[in-house]
């Protein structure tokens, strides 16, 4: 399926980055996903996380990364694997996972039983989140997409969540900054997600409660 379809109403870095000012705490954040996130056929250098976390800390944030990203993981997939895949001590955590249930057609009532347990299990454990939305592709109907879209805001408002309202904006359907496969964005596509999602983190980040 073309991303372009999905779209219409879808280290190496780390050494160039500037340091942290001395005596300031690093944030540790992890960004929970599937292959937009994990850096599919990409360096992993120009991986999203990557890249994310150099704007930010050219931006003066100390803040690490991890990268938690696993190509073809469902919202199912995410929960079943979120406990080991997001450790203690984590300060918050950016949710990218729905791509692939769009993609597959699932109904949409199991990824959004998936991604709230996800949302109310990191709750549970002091770990606020930012919740990055997706798109159904269009050619599965109005009802499905209504459906589908109404996921992520719908959760951000329950939850009182920090809402990116769709993870590809600015690239979706861009052959310049999408792969021959139409699905994953290039390393100028990463840098245009990262540009665009970076004032909503940042917002994310002004929220997070103060730790010693």
């Amino acid at each position: 399926m073309n991303l372009l379809v999905l779209a219409l109403p879808f280290a190496a870095a780390q050494a160039q980055t500037p340091a942290p000012n001395a005596g300031e705490r690093t944030l540790k954040l992890v960004a929970f996903g599937d292959s937009l996130t994990a850096g599919y056929n990409l360096p992993a250098s120009a991986a999203f996380p990557v890249v994310l976390e150099k704007a930010l800390r050219e931006k003066g944030v100390a803040v690490d990364i991890v990268n938690a990203g696993v190509s073809g993981d469902t919202t199912q997939g995410g929960l079943e694997r979120l406990d080991w895949s997001v450790p203690d001590g984590t300060d918050g955590v950016i949710l990218e996972l729905g791509a692939n249930d769009a993609l597959r057609g699932i109904d949409p009532a199991l990824p959004r039983q998936a991604l709230e347990a996800i949302v109310t299990r990191l709750k549970a454990r002091n770990i606020p989140v930012l919740l990055a939305g997706m798109y159904a592709p269009r050619n599965l109907g109005a009802e499905y997409t209504r459906r589908f879209d109404a996921i992520f805001p719908e959760l951000a408002q329950r939850y009182g969540l920090v809402l990116y309202p769709f993870f590809l904006e600015g690239i979706a359907g861009d052959k310049a900054l999408n792969q021959a496969d139409g699905l994953h964005p290039t390393a100028e596509g990463v840098k245009v997600i990262v540009r665009n999602i970076l004032p909503s983190v940042e917002r994310f980040i002004a929220t997070l409660p103060a730790k010693p």
